[in-house]
């Protein structure tokens, strides 16, 4: 009964702390851009390495949208888009929420 009653008591502080935490702000702005019928948000996360994140619209899930596309074609074109700078593919990776991560090369 004591350990219930401690982790209770945890769980509602690690609550009240998270409640009063101010949410993040990106450093950059985000840059949207519209890449093969597709609506992609660029975003600068890392300033050395220089990497940016790109984002798809899901479209709010419309069955009847755009023809499919490969993602991994329209994230190095919408990366290009956004920063101007050639993304180094050897460097892109996807995580789980589908959003792309790549350093770029500004030459």
């Amino acid at each position: 009964m004591v350990l219930r009653g401690s982790m209770l008591a945890l769980a509602a502080t690690i609550g009240l702390t998270a409640f009063g935490s101010t949410p993040v702000v990106a450093k950059e702005e985000t840059k949207s851009v519209f890449v093969m019928s597709r609506t992609w948000a660029v975003t600068q996360v890392s300033d050395a390495p220089v990497v940016y994140r790109a984002t798809r619209d899901n479209n709010n899930l419309n069955p009847f949208g755009p023809p499919p596309r490969l993602r991994t074609v329209q994230a190095i074109a919408a990366i290009q888009q956004a920063t101007g700078c050639k993304p180094i593919v050897a460097s892109m990776y996807q995580n789980i929420s589908g959003q792309f991560f790549s350093q770029v090369s500004c030459n």
